[in-house]
């Protein structure tokens, strides 16, 4: 029977008396929505994956090989993890996903810290930039597409009203437009991006 049980698993034995009375295997299951939530990440433009995990480096490699991952990081201290942040962020913004105390520096230490709050420590949400209170990264994908349209949408207004005032004044400083209508025109502008600025809210 011992021979059968996955060596990546941890083992428990119970005795009664002295005597070995069975084994409890302990052993974490990787979510149903594990590996489609990594796709899901890797479509909204997360470039690398890494997995960075306190647990024994057969279990994470383990894991990690099954779920994907670019880089595959086990038997981390709070230190090492920071470490790794660190060392990623030279390939670009990092973001950093984890619910224990143990990740809370490494939260801390990433461009943007991701505490899974619905059964995470407190530690972890303070030390993060932002919360997610239900046990799932759907959430997390989604907020990082109303971000990234949120930011086209203000790049547009920026450059666009930037661009109707100098416009604007251009003409004025030739005479051609009259401080009375300069103002109407800017206030026009200036209501044109509000509402441009608006679409964010769909």
């Amino acid at each position: 029977m011992l021979q059968d049980i996955d060596p990546a698993a941890m083992t428990v034995a119970v005795g009664i008396d002295g005597t070995v009375a069975g084994i409890i295997v302990l052993q974490d299951r990787v979510r149903a929505d594990a590996e489609p939530m990594l796709d899901e990440l890797r479509r909204a433009g997360v470039r690398r994956l890494v997995l960075a995990s306190g647990d024994r480096s057969d279990i994470a490699w383990k894991v990690g090989k099954q779920l994907g991952f670019d880089l595959v990081l086990g038997d981390l201290s709070p230190h090492a993890k920071v470490a790794a942040v660190r060392n990623e962020i030279v390939n670009g913004p990092v973001m950093m996903v984890g619910d224990g105390v143990n990740d809370a520096p490494a939260l801390a230490a990433a461009d943007v810290g991701v505490a899974m709050g619905a059964y995470g420590t407190a530690s972890s949400s303070e030390a993060a930039g932002v919360v997610l209170l239900v046990d799932e990264l759907a959430p997390l994908v989604k907020a990082m597409s109303v971000a990234r349209r949120s930011r086209s949408i203000a790049v547009q207004s920026v450059v666009v009203g930037l661009g109707l005032s100098f416009f604007a004044m251009a003409f004025a400083s030739l005479g051609y437009l009259p401080p009375v209508q300069g103002a109407l025109a800017q206030e026009v502008i200036d209501v044109a991006v509000i509402l441009n600025a608006l679409r964010a809210l769909r």
